[in-house]
C-alpha cells in the first residue's frame, strides 16, 4: 500500500498542485478543507472538484468557526483590500490569525487516526501575502511540535525516529513556477477558484466570479502572466 498523506486543500491553485505533487510522490492522499466561516466559501466546490480530479483517497471537510474570533477581512465584516499586494514586510488584514497553526493542528489529529505520517500544505514564502504562518521557520517549529505532542510521535521517538513530515513543495518558488509546475502534473486550473471577495452572480461556474484585485486574485494573475499562460479558471 502507498504511504498516506493528509493534504491541505482550500480549491486555490496552490493547494491543488501541492495534491497534485503529493500523488506524483506516490503518496495515497486524504484531502482536508475547511468550512471556517470564510466570505469565499466557493472555494469548498472547487475543493472537490480538485479532490475527485487528482485522486484523492478521500475528501473530508472540517467546519470550524473562526468569525467568531473576526480579526480579519476573511472571517469579518472588514473590507477586503483591492489592487494593492501586501508584502513580507507588511501583514495584510486579510491574515486569519493562527489560521494554518489551527488548520495543521486539525490535519495532524486525522493523521493520527488514518495512519499518515505526512502532511502536506501550499504555504509560499515567496510570492505571498506576507502572512507569518507561510514562513518556512514556521513550518519547522510545526514539525517538531507535532512529533512531541502526539501518541505517534512519542511512540516514534522511543524507536528512535521521526514520526511526521510536513510536506511544502511551493515554499521556494514563485507563482509563476507553481503554474508551470501544476501544468507539468496535469493540474486542471480551471477546477481551481482563487479570490478573498467574490461576487455572487447567478449562472457562473460556481455561482460566483472573482473579483480580480483583491491579494489572491492578483497573485493568481501574476503566475499566470510569468508562466506565460492563459487562466483556465478566472471565474
Amino acid at each position: 500500500m502507498a504511504e498516506r498523506a493528509v493534504v491541505l486543500l482550500s480549491g486555490g491553485m496552490d493547494s491543488a498542485v501541492v495534491l497534485a505533487e503529493m500523488r506524483h510522490r506516490g503518496f495515497g492522499c486524504v484531502a482536508l478543507s475547511f468550512d471556517y466561516g470564510q466570505r469565499h466559501r466557493a472555494e469548498l466546490h472547487a475543493a472537490r472538484l480538485v479532490a475527485e480530479a487528482l485522486g484523492a483517497e478521500e475528501h473530508r471537510i472540517a467546519c470550524i468557526d473562526l468569525r467568531a474570533f473576526g480579526g480579519s477581512a476573511l472571517t469579518s465584516d472588514i473590507p477586503v483590500p483591492k489592487d494593492r499586494l501586501g508584502s513580507a514586510e507588511e501583514v495584510p488584514i486579510t491574515y486569519v490569525p493562527a489560521r494554518n497553526t489551527i488548520f495543521l493542528a486539525h490535519a495532524l489529529a486525522l493523521a493520527e487516526v488514518c495512519g499518515a505520517r505526512n502532511l502536506g500544505i501550499g504555504v509560499n514564502a515567496i510570492d505571498y501575502s506576507g502572512y507569518p504562518d507561510c514562513r518556512p521557520e514556521f513550518i519547522e517549529a510545526f514539525r517538531t511540535l507535532a512529533n512531541l505532542a502526539t501518541r505517534e510521535g512519542v511512540d516514534a521517538a522511543a524507536r528512535g525516529e521521526p514520526w511526521l513530515r510536513i510536506h511544502a513543495p511551493l515554499l521556494a518558488m514563485t507563482k509563476g513556477d507553481v503554474v508551470r509546475r501544476g501544468l507539468e502534473l496535469g493540474v486542471d486550473f480551471g477546477l481551481t477558484f482563487s479570490c478573498y471577495d467574490p461576487k455572487p452572480t447567478p449562472g457562473a461556474r460556481l455561482g460566483v466570479v472573482a473579483c480580480g484585485h483583491c491579494d489572491a486574485c492578483l497573485l493568481r494573475a501574476r503566475g499566470f502572466a510569468e508562466a506565460r499562460k492563459i487562466d483556465p479558471g478566472f471565474a
